[in-house]
């Protein structure tokens, strides 16, 4: 990761993903940086990822202009000289925020105005810092000498993704003033709680306490926002949210708005996926002479393997199929649905290049809530990154109408979106359809129905969301309940942290498909995710015992009863029997962020017994 081609850390490439995006802050052990937007990066370092898929899905959300899905630049050996221009491969950044504080007198000033220096170490670059030059301490009466200087904690976000610097002399001044003193923060007891943090100008003697920063005093002592984007260097200037005080390091200061596909066989022969895939190097292409050279082209570069194996022609003859609708396109209206097809196929793909099954026999216990389990001993997984917000985590109802403001990742419409792909395995179960139908019609079923309903319109009226959009039906709570025990169940048996294991739900019951199914899958991005060691447990025997396993341990929680009788209406929360004791799992691994979940709904519990799918 680089600033003005100055190396000051390092992060994964999938970290730049979920958690250091673009307009995301980097808390470095001695400074703090912002990621640049994406057209400030270097694209040519870029390499892309092919999942035709996803790249519909993303030109569905951020337009038709977008070309390729690119993993983030990154360094491929650890031994590069220091000095060399590999060495300065990475994402681009810039310090912020801008405030920096001496840890020795509490001098509070931006750096660009000359009194902190930026110390280099390019063979340690976590070790590069800013100092404040000849600091006589907080009386002034020590001899001159550098002191570290560190980033001010404080700074200015709004639900509209924008992001700021402290107003700190409107802040201790209490409003617009004429008065430029340098200012001082300082403590003033023991512990580090906002009542004990001070800010002091030097020339007015003006101090305020950091408490009236936060709350309501927050709104009536900060100015309004500014719409500052400090990644793209840009202000909007109609901002009318008001602004609010976050702590850097801050998890609501970014949030990821990503969207995922597994690389699934579209079609059943392999020159007419091949295609597919790489659709965007034929779909312009006028004759078999101008394949040929492409075909040329794609077998040296390496960038779509297998296609050498197969004529000109034979491609030529595909990309005709395709564009008179003879062959399955590829659209981006719906990601999962593809998906559901291909694991509820009766002959399931059983060796393609990122895709190879083998079915399983469902646990004789469970064969009445379940229809088949499908062992899937490799898969891939393809993210790309469409934006951020800030303050409010976005919406996770797939609908891009309802998620709230988004922030750009660049200035104008992107061509490219940050991606990573993943290796891995998984277990995909899928429930019987019936069974499934006499447990939603059950009174106990329904009732417990519209106690979520409830949570669910008082979540999104405090939100001022529309109440009545986004609930995922009670199927979905049901196999995202039972899918987070199973994980749980899963990280003590298999090997893999729990944050590696994640969830893929199938509840649609719009239109023809009726959807009931759970993917476990592995989601680590190295060798960790094909270990094995989850398909072997879904072998009939071991899927069973970690069935009953997770079951009994949901029947109580060590929160009961407290756990069981939580009412989702009355606290206007989207769970309902389920807290961190039982049911939830890593962020990273719920793809609704714990959200949605009722343990009543699969086991009996201390306060609802006649909702369990699972008797």
């Amino acid at each position: 990761m680089t600033s003005e081609k100055t190396p000051v850390g390092a992060v994964r490439p999938s970290q730049i993903l979920w958690t250091y995006g673009p307009g995301a802050l980097v808390d470095l052990p001695s400074l703090s940086v912002v990621t640049l937007a994406t057209d400030r990066w270097e694209e040519s370092r870029c390499q892309p990822i092919e999942e035709a898929r996803l790249l519909a899905a993303v030109r569905k959300a951020l337009g038709q202009q977008v070309e390729k899905l690119r993993v983030p630049p990154f360094q491929t050996s650890e031994d590069v000289n220091v000095w060399s221009a590999e060495a300065s491969i990475g994402v681009p950044v810039r310090p912020f925020p801008r405030w920096l504080r001496c840890v020795k007198c509490g001098l509070l000033s931006p750096y660009d105005l000359g009194l902190f220096e930026c110390k280099e170490d390019r063979y340690r670059p976590e070790r590069t810092r800013f100092v404040h030059k000849d600091c006589r301490g907080s009386k002034g009466d020590q001899p001159p000498k550098d002191a570290d200087a560190v980033p001010a904690r404080f700074l200015l976000a709004c639900r509209a993704g924008h992001l700021d610097d402290f107003p700190w002399h409107y802040f201790v001044h209490s409003g617009p003033s004429s008065c430029k003193g340098l200012l001082r923060f300082f403590e003033s007891g023991a512990s580090l709680q906002t009542e004990n943090l001070w800010v002091k100008c030097d020339t007015c003697g003006a101090s305020r306490n950091m408490a009236h920063a936060f709350g309501k005093s927050g709104k009536e002592n900060l100015p309004q926002c500014r719409g500052r984007h400090p990644h793209m260097d840009q202000f909007d200037h109609d901002c009318h949210e008001q602004a609010r005080a976050v702590l850097l390091g801050a998890t609501n200061s970014w949030f990821p708005i990503t969207l995922s596909a597994l690389a699934i066989p579209l079609a059943r022969d392999p020159i007419t996926q091949l295609v597919q895939d790489g659709w965007d190097y034929f779909a312009d292409l006028d004759s078999e002479a101008e394949v040929a050279i492409t075909a040329k082209t794609l077998k040296k570069t390496g960038a779509l393997p297998g296609i050498d194996k197969h004529t000109p022609k034979a491609i030529w003859d595909v990309i005709e199929a395709i564009r008179f609708g003879k062959a399955a396109g590829v659209s981006g209206a719906d990601i999962k649905g593809p998906e559901w097809d291909v694991l509820t196929d009766p002959n399931p793909p059983t060796d393609w290049p990122h895709f190879l099954s083998k079915p399983a026999a469902v646990p004789a216990a469970y064969k009445k809530q379940l229809h088949s389990v499908l062992l899937l001993e490799r898969l891939r997984e393809v993210n790309a990154l469409l934006g951020f917000t800030r303050v409010e985590a976005p919406e996770e109802s797939g609908n891009p109408d309802e998620q709230p403001v988004r922030a750009a990742l660049c200035k104008d419409p992107p061509k490219w979106v940050p991606a990573t792909q993943v290796h891995g395995e998984g277990i995909f179960i899928r429930f019987d359809e019936k069974a499934l139908q006499c447990w939603e019609a059950r009174p106990a079923v329904q009732a417990r129905d519209k106690k979520l309903v409830a949570g669910h319109r008082g979540w999104r009226n405090a939100r001022k969301l529309d109440p009545d959009e986004g609930y995922p039906g009670i199927r979905y709570v049901m196999l995202h309940t039972l899918s987070h025990l199973l994980i749980r169940e899963l990280a003590l048996e298999c090997g893999y942290n729990a944050a590696s294991i994640r969830e893929r739900i199938y509840a649609d019951t719009e239109g023809d498909a009726q959807q009931a199914g759970v993917l476990i899958y592995t989601a680590a991005a190295d060798s960790d995710g094909t270990l094995g060691g989850l398909v072997e447990l879904g072998k009939p025997d071991n899927l069973g015992r970690l069935l009953k396993q997770a079951l009994g341990r949901a029947t109580i929680c060590s929160s009961d009863p407290l756990c069981s009788e939580h009412e989702p209406e009355k606290d206007r929360s989207l769970h309902a029997a389920a807290c961190h004791a039982c049911s939830f799992v890593s962020e990273t691994s719920c793809e609704f962020g714990n959200r949605y979940v009722d343990r009543a709904l699969i086991v009996p519990t201390l306060d609802e017994t006649g909702a369990a799918f699972f008797d």
